[in-house]
């Protein structure tokens, strides 16, 4: 998984980062690795709820069609709900916009135990919002509109995420990589077929113009918030299937990382559980 891993030791050029992967794995095969990987997941999962000290925020950025949807609906299934907490940043609220741009994100932060799921996230403030320059519709003082905003932008989300570092929230940010062919591919098939209409909207065909303008807000973010602590991951995604068990690998990984474990219960706590035991039992032989 390291290819595909950012961590700010070197600048990256997406151009140069294929959107597809040459395996020798057919889907089958694939569905069956994903499948142990969201078994292990989920045993990992159990361990953190227990524990309640580190938290996991997994943040999915995409262009449109990329698959987030289905990334977040397929790799996480199998995993204990109460321990799931799942946000989408769409266009903003008015009770956002009378915020500062990380404040949903804050308040949206796993607790511990749990694992946070964004899908988008706080980086659209600088992607959506600089592609298409409205940065003077987020109602801020227009002093502090300068040519240096962006830069002092990421400045403020990398220390974000490593605040979360020191609160014991771990961070794994994954940008899903389509080709431009892939995605026209994947919008036809939206238009094409009946049950999949409702995902199709005419402004995916426009936001599809700024194309180029946003592969360079994309390099320009990764190249400026990947650190050893909160590093990006370039999935090649033109292969959906393929994609999800990078993806589900690299969580799996870090989680291991994490040294979860069950709480381990103090002689007191043990003496209380045996003395149950022999209650249950003699009120078994009652039955």
């Amino acid at each position: 998984m390291k290819i595909y891993k950012v961590d700010g030791s070197s600048e990256i050029h997406l151009e140069a980062v294929p959107t597809e992967v040459k395996h020798t794995e057919n889907k089958g095969e694939i569905k069956k690795q994903l499948k142990t990987k969201i078994k292990q997941m989920a045993e990992l999962q159990n361990m953190m709820f227990a524990q309640d000290k580190q938290a996991l925020l997994l943040v999915f950025q995409a262009m449109d069609a990329a698959g987030k949807d289905s990334m977040i609906r397929r790799v996480m299934t199998g995993l204990n709900p109460q321990g799931t907490q799942v946000f989408s940043f769409r266009q903003p609220s008015q009770e956002e916009l009378d915020h500062d741009y990380l404040w949903k994100a804050h308040k949206s932060l796993p607790e511990r135990g749990r694992i946070g799921i964004f899908n988008r996230s706080y980086y659209e403030e600088v992607l959506v919002v600089r592609v298409h320059d409205l940065v003077k519709e987020r109602r801020i003082p227009e002093e502090l509109i300068t040519d240096d905003i962006w830069e002092r932008r990421f400045g403020h989300i990398r220390d974000f995420e490593k605040y979360m570092g020191d609160n014991g929230i771990a961070i794994l940010k994954f940008f899903l990589h389509i080709s431009k062919e892939e995605q026209m591919r994947r919008f036809k098939a939206r238009i094409d077929n009946n049950a999949k209409n409702w995902k199709f909207s005419s402004s995916d065909l426009k936001e599809r113009t700024y194309w180029d303008r946003y592969q360079n807000c994309y390099e320009d973010a990764i190249n400026n918030t990947s650190t050893v602590a909160a590093p990006w991951y370039i999935i090649p995604s033109d292969n959906k299937w393929y994609a999800r068990l990078m993806v589900s690998e690299i969580i799996t990984t870090r989680m291991k990382q994490m040294d979860l474990k069950y709480p381990e219960l103090s002689a007191q706590q043990l003496e209380h559980i045996s003395e149950c035991r022999i209650q249950l039992k003699d009120e078994c032989k009652g039955l």
